[in-house]
């Protein structure tokens, strides 16, 4: 099993495409979670303005990442082509929203919450494991 993330940033949400910018940038230096992590936590602070660098900035900072590295990754031609082509990859599946999950190639029902997510994959793993069973 595994798990894969993918961007869609929704063009209504100003700092969707920096924030998912942010978020791979750190990934280039292993820490794309926390960074993901600080900026849907820390939502209400960036939503809605248009310059958000320096905020995600401070963010990186707090990871104590390399910012000269972070900053250039930002603005690289690479990032940007890769949340591109998630966003594209989202449209070829009619992703509308976020969040969005799909479990073994089929879009579900979002969760109402995390014991819901639970029982869903557990269901899964369990279906999976009796399906493959001699």
């Amino acid at each position: 099993m595994a798990l894969v993330y993918r961007h869609f940033p929704l063009p209504q949400h100003l700092g969707a495409k920096p924030a998912a910018y942010a978020a791979e940038a750190a990934g280039q230096q292993g820490q794309f979670w926390e960074m993901a992590d600080l900026i849907f936590d820390n939502q209400s602070d960036w939503a809605g303005r248009r310059n958000v660098a320096e905020i995600f900035t401070g963010y990186a900072k707090d990871l104590n990442l390399d910012l000269t590295k972070f900053q250039s990754d930002v603005a690289a031609k690479a990032i940007k082509e890769a949340v591109e082509a998630d966003k594209v990859s989202g449209n070829k599946f009619a992703v509308a929203g976020t969040p969005t999950f799909f479990l073994n190639g089929q879009k579900i029902e979002n969760p109402k919450n995390y014991e819901e997510f639970k029982k869903i994959i557990n269901d899964a793993i369990t279906k999976n494991a009796t399906s493959t069973t001699p």
